[in-house]
Order: C-alpha cells, then sequence, then structure tokens
C-alpha cells in the first residue's frame, strides 16, 4: 500500500525550529504525506513552504493538556484557519470527559467542528486514550458523532503511551464509517503503522515518518 498517503508527517517537539519545520516540509512535499503536523507558531512558514505541493498543513489545538477554555481552543483554531492550516488536531478536556461532563465536551467539540467546516477544514479530535477507560473511550467516539468530528485521533504521544492495535479496534467499533480515525504517539517502524492501518485507523500520526517508509522493519506491532 502507499503508506506515504496516511501519513500526517509531525514535528512537535517543543524545541522545534524553523529550518527543521522546513526540513519536514521538504520531506513531505517530496514523499506526498497526508500532511504536515507542525506547532501553532509554524503553520505560516509550513502554509509558505508547501504552497502549490498538495500537502496540506495540519496544527493542533489546545495541546498537549486539552484543559484550556474551550473560548481559548475557539481563537486559537481560528488563528491557525487564517494562517493557512486546513486540518486541526483539538485535544479534549480529559478531565471534563472523566467527570461526566458530557454536554461540556460536545459542545467544545462541536464548536470546533462548525468552525472549520466554514473554512473548509478538517477536525481531528484527540481523546487521549492512554488515560481513558474503554468504556470512556466508546463515550468519547459518540460524542464527536454528535458533534461531527471528521477524525477522532487516540493521542497527543504526551501521555503514557501512544497508539495500540486494541484502541483502534475499540474506536473503529464505536465509530460509523464515515468518521475516520488517526492513530498517533510511539508509531516508529512500519510494521506497527500497517498493523495500525489493519486495524481500522485512516491515518498515521508520526515524527517518524521517513522509517515507517522502509520496507525491511522487523519490530512487532503495537499491541
Amino acid at each position: 500500500m502507499n503508506l506515504a498517503s496516511t501519513i500526517d508527517h509531525t514535528l512537535l517537539r517543543p524545541d522545534a525550529t524553523p529550518d527543521q519545520i522546513i526540513q519536514l516540509c521538504q520531506e513531505a512535499a517530496t514523499h506526498q504525506f497526508a500532511s504536515v503536523c507542525v506547532p501553532p507558531c509554524y503553520v505560516r512558514l509550513a502554509t509558505e513552504q508547501l504552497a502549490n505541493t498538495g500537502v496540506p498543513v495540519c496544527t493542533v489545538i489546545g495541546f498537549p493538556l486539552g484543559y484550556s477554555l474551550a473560548k481559548v481552543k475557539f481563537f486559537e483554531a481560528h488563528q491557525a484557519l487564517l494562517e493557512g492550516a486546513t486540518e486541526l488536531d483539538m485535544v479534549i478536556n480529559v478531565g471534563a470527559l472523566k467527570a461526566g461532563r458530557y454536554e461540556e465536551v460536545e459542545e467544545e467539540i462541536g464548536q470546533l467542528t462548525e468552525l472549520c467546516h466554514l473554512r473548509g477544514a478538517l477536525l481531528k479530535v484527540i481523546i487521549e486514550t492512554a488515560l481513558l477507560s474503554d468504556e470512556e473511550i466508546v463515550t468519547a467516539c459518540r460524542l464527536c458523532e454528535e458533534a461531527g468530528a471528521d477524525f477522532v485521533k487516540t493521542s497527543t504521544g504526551f501521555a503514557g503511551r501512544g497508539a495500540s492495535v486494541s484502541d483502534i479496534v475499540l474506536m473503529r467499533r464505536s465509530l460509523p464509517t464515515h468518521i475516520r480515525i488517526k492513530a498517533s504517539g510511539g508509531i516508529r517502524t512500519r510494521i506497527a503503522a500497517l498493523a495500525l492501518v489493519a486495524a481500522g485507523a485512516d491515518r498515521i500520526g508520526s515524527s517518524n515518518s521517513l522509517a515507517l517508509l522502509k520496507e525491511d522493519s522487523h519490530e512487532t506491532p503495537a499491541t
């Protein structure tokens, strides 16, 4: 399969430099990755670098902890869209979900979904599966569905673990087919990425994208 077309080529380290973002964009254009995912401060730079390449710019909202006020996330999303992002990966308020404040969580997702769709952009909702029980994962998927999100994403990569095959299987069972799934966090080899795709992931988020394209990776997949 053309794995590159499923990968969000990602650099979200706090010490990322402009030169590294430019290199990331050059790699994305060469391999035609699904997108580049960069910090909000680099959206404009990435948009300039990827003009006329066909590679979209993705950025993160409320990242990585998700507990910003909803109106702060909305402003952050609005600014990112103005600067050229066409895909947003937003972290939910995990504490609100775990406290049973479902209406609050759904409303936040719905507001950002509406904003994205008005601008022709996609919203991916990061639910941070490492911090959730299976029941909470199912509930988070339901809220994303009801709010109209385009993707549900497993992880920020900043929690205790990243994506697992079991997460993806559960999410795929819990979502309608039109809502896609992004697996991210700890995906370092091609075999791990392919296992996640086979389980139901439509996108892979990785800062190790070039390694995922190598055919000679023999590590065991995520479990």
